[in-house]
């Protein structure tokens, strides 16, 4: 009843699948909702606790420093098999069946990885140490992304551009596309001013509205202007009118995530302000929030590893272009309709970088130990509150959003200061 699935596919389905049950078993660890369920409803709960030497509430189980070493589990795990994976071309190899296969086994792995880090010794010297290795590896992940993305507009535009060559319609599909990012980006910063400040007060989200207003503004005019058009052509509104869509987003998200300004009223009563008025009961049902919330976060980064681990990706990282992925020809694909359901898709070799997969997943690891514990907020972080608002969150997504900016402008002004094909679109 399963429909065909290539062996790639499938190895890299199984893999995320172990990142999702781990990032699950961190929501539960951080969720204060679930740690009172399990007190209330679980017969001999404290003795249980006492058993297993996990406090008298098992409160060495749950907050911050639990998903810390659980994320180390996840993070050993994924470097390890970075390493192992190393040079790795054919899929024929040892070390390529040790990759593809042995599930079951990996699965004890993880799960005594993640359950030894509760026995590391010096647990106070671990987790500050940890803590900055997990915001670099952080950092890295979303500085991987962004540059995918910037990577990303400028294969679009190139190869919408050559289309006009063969068909002029190509020029209007260019004009529309763009039309429409440009006006998805103005009117996403126009509503942000509209529903995010006042008239009185909101300073700070009036400047970061105007700083990222301004910013689209300024790569949208490098973009076209005539130093950068005669060293690369291709450039033009298509990639800046994406990243400014892709900056309005980040301000929103972090305009969200900002905590909310309390003032009082006339008549003494607590108000929030600078959040959209229908914001404010938006989290009245905070478990649906949490849930919905918690899905969402899982799904962007699992979606975020897999398109970011392939060939292309790899390839895009160092430089150079990237080969298609390899396909299983005509005859391969008759011989199998009948057969079995899963198709051996590299018998002729790899079709993906292994141990740079594994990397990113690694990286990932520690992005989702940072996110979860709010980053830097970690000592009052809980599951339920990381939707609430944060200012280490905050200045995350504004840096993030920045620092998109910035790739983007390295890759128009760069060729100006030593043109190579390293920096041509």
């Amino acid at each position: 009843c399963c429909p065909k699935i290539r062996q790639s596919r499938s190895t890299r389905c199984m893999y995320a699948l172990y990142f999702i049950l781990v990032v699950i078993l961190c929501c539960i660890m951080m969720s204060k909702t679930v740690a009172n369920e399990m007190k209330e409803h679980i017969p001999f709960f404290e003795d249980m606790c006492k058993g297993i030497k996990a406090g008298d509430t098992c409160e060495k189980l749950v907050g911050y420093s639990a998903v810390y070493r659980v994320c180390f589990g996840m993070a050993c795990f994924f470097f390890i098999f970075c390493l192992l994976t190393l040079k790795i071309d054919n899929s024929k190899s040892c070390r390529a069946y040790i990759h593809n296969g042995f599930w079951f086994f990996k699965l004890l792995l993880l799960g005594a990885l993640c359950s030894g880090a509760f026995f590391i010794p010096d647990q106070e010297t671990f987790l500050h140490a940890w803590r900055y290795v997990g915001a670099v590896g952080g950092f890295l992940f979303i500085g991987i992304q962004l540059f995918l993305l910037v990577e990303f507009a400028h294969k679009w535009n190139k190869n919408w551009t050559a289309g006009t060559a063969s068909n002029k319609l190509w020029y209007a599909s260019l004009a529309l596309v763009t039309l429409i990012m440009y006006s998805v980006a103005t009117g996403g910063l126009v509503l942000l001013a509209v529903f995010y400040t006042q008239t009185d007060g909101c300073v700070e989200n009036k400047i970061f509205l105007g700083v990222n207003g301004g910013l689209c503004l300024l790569i949208s005019v490098v973009a076209i202007s005539p130093w950068v058009q005669e060293r690369q052509p291709h450039s033009g509104l298509l990639q800046s009118g994406l990243i400014s869509c892709y900056v309005a987003y980040l301000t929103f998200s972090a305009l969200s995530s900002k905590p909310v300004d309390v003032v009082l009223d006339e008549h003494g009563k607590n108000v929030t302000i600078c959040v959209p008025s229908f914001g404010q009961d938006l989290y009245r049902d905070e478990s649906l929030v949490t849930g919905l919330g918690t899905g969402l976060l899982i799904g962007c980064i699992i979606y975020s590893c897999l398109t970011s681990t392939t060939r292309s990706s790899s390839d895009a990282l160092q430089g150079r272009y990237a080969a298609p992925e390899l396909e299983v020809n005509t005859e391969e694909q008759q011989q199998i309709k009948e057969g079995p359901r899963v198709i051996y898709d590299e018998k002729r070799g790899t079709v993906y970088n292994y141990s740079y997969f594994h990397f990113v997943f690694f990286l990932a690891s520690l992005y989702v130990m940072m996110t979860v514990t709010s980053w830097f907020n970690y000592e009052s972080a809980h599951i339920e509150a990381f939707f609430s608002g944060s200012w280490s969150i905050f200045w995350v997504k504004m840096a993030s959003c920045w620092i998109c900016v910035l790739l983007y402008l390295g890759t128009l002004v760069a060729p100006l200061c030593r043109p190579t094909p390293h920096f041509s679109v």
